[in-house]
């Protein structure tokens, strides 16, 4: 008998580590070469991992929640071989990478997801704390503790990373984590048995409410925290979850503090680099969007148009490939070491999108080649992917230029920090009827128009303030008035 020992394998970009989402395999499992046996979460996206062996699962060595340093044995596999082969028998190069590249494996490291390279820490982050549960399946192998606080600390051991578990999307199994809550106990409502946020919230809840828990929970489960910090915890898990409008209630703890990890601790070390490196403009301009938003609506109506989601978001994403055009050198890069402005004649248009994750910018490659059905389809399905924890480092590599939708969270406007590597970022206002002047002479008069706010960020090492402004006015000049596009197209 040979034992194969999978390490979680280094995904080449400075990621030292990665956490353990689910486990698709129990212990006595047959696999298959390239059988998906495991699902990590690393610092740019949820990923499957594949087994490079055929065999049986004789260990699982560490447990779902854990944050696992690279090089550390994961899974065990029985091979059926003869013969006393190292455990260790696995080549360097055939350790599957969570976020490989699929061509140009050569070419430029990819970028993390706000552009700039990862920097290398040193740091090791202690082995996340999961409620212990006590569990009817066999329990897999000791697992491998990342820091050995919990054992220092004489806590009670993980439940089983084998044991079966509820259906649910990673984003619910984080916010179930946070309030450290067992997906197990959840009463699922989703289809085919699927967990979803709003049955972990109630849940959570009524563990919080013990009048409301008869309705949720069995009588006999136990709360893991006190009331009100669980309600809080509910409002603050994700980054991306439910929020609660009217502030703490009287009796939540002075203070929560949240781990920055993952998403969140790149783009923030992503974004200090570039407000200090960048030296930001802002520009805005009020512009009546009546016009688009027919536009809109005669697109909705559309049979073309039927299978796509179709918002301003589109028009606007259209007009700045259109502007770029006209005005190419928003649409560059710094180049620090040769002492060059490289200008893009491609558009690779980042959308910023909310996420339980955190803030995560993929972008539409190519989009200024696209036809305006084509880059609603690429920027629906970009959005649905982020939403569902699943872009790629390649999807959030290679940015030029970047739009950030802020009207969505009934915001005028904003001064947003562009992506490092990127030359602009506009913001989108929220699209609200006001009364505008409109006609002119004797025809002037003020009607109820729908509205925009667009503020144009730009780095003025590569935009001077005429550049920024002509590229601004024609964006809003085409959402203005979106038939401009054919003179322009």
């Amino acid at each position: 008998m040979t034992t194969r020992e999978f390490k979680l394998p280094d995904p080449g970009e400075g990621l030292l580590e990665a956490e353990i989402v689910e486990w698709k395999v129990a212990v006595g499992d047959a696999v298959k070469v390239n059988d998906i046996v495991v699902e990590v979460e690393t610092a740019k996206s949820l990923v499957e991992l594949p087994i490079p062996w055929a065999g049986t699962v004789t260990g699982i060595h560490v447990a779902v929640g854990d944050e696992v340093e690279v090089g550390t044995v994961i899974i065990t596999i029985d091979d059926g071989a003869e013969g006393a082969a190292p455990a260790d028998s696995m080549p360097a190069a055939e350790s599957p990478a969570p976020d490989t590249a699929a061509d140009g494996a050569d070419e430029e490291p990819v970028k993390t997801l706000v552009g700039y390279g990862p920097k290398a820490s040193g740091t090791t982050r202690r082995a996340r704390r999961t409620p212990a549960a006590p569990t009817a399946n066999a329990a897999p192998a000791a697992p491998t503790p990342v820091g050995g606080a919990d054992a220092e600390a004489g806590e009670a051991p993980r439940p089983s990373a084998a044991e079966t578990r509820a259906l649910a999307k990673p984003p619910v199994r984080k916010l179930a984590k946070e309030l450290g809550i067992d997906l197990g106990a959840v009463p699922p409502t989703g289809e085919r048995g699927i967990v979803t946020r709003a049955d972990v919230e109630s849940y959570a809840a009524g563990r919080a409410n013990p009048s409301a828990a008869s309705a949720v929970a069995p009588p006999t489960e136990a709360c893991d925290m006190p009331p009100q910090k669980a309600q809080l915890q509910i409002a603050r898990a994700g980054y991306g979850g439910a929020r609660r409008t009217s502030g703490w209630a009287a009796g939540d703890d002075r203070e929560v503090r949240i781990p920055i990890k993952g998403v969140r601790k790149v783009t923030a070390q992503a974004m200090v680099g570039s407000a200090f490196t960048a030296p930001h403009v802002t520009e805005w301009v009020q512009v009546d969007v009546t016009a688009t938003m027919e536009l809109v609506a005669r697109l909705k109506a559309d049979r073309e148009f039927k299978d796509v989601k179709v918002t301003p978001l589109t028009i606007l994403a259209k007009a700045i490939c259109l502007a770029v055009r006209r005005n190419p050198g928003v649409n560059a890069t710094w180049d620090e070491a040769a002492q060059e402005i490289v200008e893009k004649h491609y558009v690779n248009l980042g959308i910023a999108a909310a996420t339980p994750r955190g803030l995560i910018v993929p972008n539409v490659k190519d989009a200024d080649t696209m036809t305006l059905l084509e880059l609603a389809g690429a920027i629906n399905q970009l959005t649905a992917t982020a939403r569902e924890g699943r872009t790629t480092p390649l999807d959030q590599a290679g940015g030029t230029l970047t739009i950030t939708n802020v009207g969505v969270f009934g915001v005028d406007g904003g001064t947003p920090i562009l992506n490092p590597g990127e030359a602009a970022i506009l913001a989108f206002g929220q699209v609200r009827r006001m009364p505008w002047v409109v006609g002119s002479g004797a025809d002037e008069r003020i009607e109820p128009r729908s509205v925009t706010t667009l503020a144009l960020s730009f780095d003025h090492r590569l935009v001077d303030g005429e550049l920024g402004s002509k590229f601004l006015a024609d964006v809003a000049a085409i959402m203005a008035d979106p038939t401009r596009a054919l003179i322009w197209g």
